[in-house]
């Protein structure tokens, strides 16, 4: 009884500490945005994921968002939603196999980087066209784009989370190391973990969308993995032109 009772004033000091410790910071972390694509591309102005982040920021009052991927074919670039300033952020694993590789998850590889973190130099980043060859450049990005749009205190923060074979449940989706790196290295490991675990339980809570994407996981997938969920840009008034193909400049 003494025993369980001591463990739980643990996790409440535990819990307690990270609360504080993050919403001191400049980084909101929410979790998962998404189980698997309903369009493609896969953020864009008006693009369902994209409208419920807009809304997301919104109900905390908040002028920009963050929303983290893994990089595949896109320039991920940054936009405006409504009223709210969408800034796009995907990792590049210089040890992994790119985009091709999404659906093997390397067991050992991944409790490595939970225990220990990214190492310096796996990581690349793109946003807005650039790839940046280090965290803090990228972050700088970040928050320099947050500024410049009238950002006041700190940026609430999704990985993408959709899967393109996997079952969705199971695997955290698009972006989620990119979420944990971000959150290890500005809050420390523990809140990293707890709002980590958090942040997998957020769509189940709050997406509209939770059910049919679930529900048709496959279906989704399949069609876009079959190019049936491509948007043609050239005859919609949206221009999403530029969120199709990689043209990028490197940078530090």
């Amino acid at each position: 009884m003494r025993w369980s009772v001591v463990i739980i004033f643990i996790l409440i000091v535990i819990v307690g500490y990270s609360f504080v410790v993050v919403s001191l910071g400049p980084i909101d972390p929410l979790g998962r945005l998404s189980f698997v694509k309903l369009e493609n591309p896969d953020m864009y102005p008006g693009h369902p994921h994209s409208v419920l982040l807009a809304q997301y920021a919104q109900k905390k009052g908040s002028k920009c968002a963050l929303v983290l991927h893994f990089a595949g074919s896109s320039t991920y670039s940054s936009y405006q939603e409504g009223n709210v300033y969408i800034i796009e952020v995907a990792f590049i694993d210089t040890q992994g196999g790119g985009s091709s590789s999404l659906g093997q998850i390397n067991l050992l590889d991944s409790l490595k980087v939970a225990l220990f973190g990214v190492p310096d130099g796996r990581y690349k980043y793109m946003s807005d066209g650039v790839v940046y060859n280090n965290y803090t450049s990228m972050m700088n990005h970040v928050y320099t784009l947050a500024k410049k749009h009238g950002q006041q205190g700190a940026i609430p923060t999704v990985y993408h989370g959709t899967v393109r074979t996997d079952n969705p449940i199971i695997d955290p989706g698009c972006g989620f190391p990119l979420y944990f790196q971000i959150l290890t290295n500005t809050y420390g490991m523990i809140p990293g973990y707890i709002y980590t675990f958090t942040g997998m339980i957020f769509p189940y809570l709050n997406s509209p969308y939770r059910n049919f994407e679930l529900m048709h996981s496959s279906e989704l997938q399949y069609y876009y993995n079959n190019g049936f969920l491509n948007i043609n840009y050239q005859k919609t008034n949206v221009k999403t032109g530029k969120y199709y193909g990689q043209n990028s400049t490197n940078t530090d």
